[in-house]
């Protein structure tokens, strides 16, 4: 039977892209299990340590709790999700959360692209010809109309590029 693969703590952190003081820190918490240690009490690494590590990193990108997590890595990789509805519940409605989340991003990237193609044609003091008169624009299109989406981030007065105390 072949050898399974073992790897230090540094390249373990190179392949999941977590530190080395990340690692430790989830072994003291428990969130991993105390890594084996070879005779001078070097932490090795198997390639399922590598998985979770890499299961762990996903779940905290997406913002959840370390302590949401640790139910998860309990559930192996073969299991029927069937078994732990809960836990199937708990990563929907996560999941719903983050695409709420990509949505509002996107409208507020919308947003802001629309702001630089309006200042793409916006004039400044700068327009002004070396005889003082002003040189004029023809054709200036019409700004990008608002969408509902983007009326819930910013005013119309911000839009209309008053000063506003809050933007919610």
């Amino acid at each position: 039977m072949k050898e399974e693969q073992c790897f230090t703590i540094k390249q373990t952190a190179e392949q999941t892209g977590i530190t080395e003081d990340t690692i430790r820190y989830y072994e003291k918490i428990a969130l991993l299990p105390r890594a084996e240690r070879k005779d001078n009490g070097h932490r090795i690494y198997r390639q399922e340590d590598i998985n979770t590590i890499r299961l762990i990193a996903c779940l905290k990108k997406t913002g959840m709790p370390l302590e949401e997590i640790r139910p998860f890595l309990a559930v192996s990789a073969d299991t029927d999700p069937a078994e732990y509805p809960e836990l199937v519940e708990l990563l929907r409605s996560h999941r719903e959360n983050i695409v709420s989340q990509i949505t509002s991003l996107q409208q507020v990237v919308d947003f802001i692209d629309m702001k630089l193609e309006e200042g793409r044609y916006r004039r400044d003091c700068s327009d002004e010809g070396i005889d003082g008169v002003a040189e004029k624009m023809s054709g200036e299109p019409k700004p990008k109309p608002v969408s509902p989406g983007e009326m819930r981030y910013f005013s119309v007065t911000a839009k209309a590029g008053k000063s506003q105390a809050s933007v919610r």
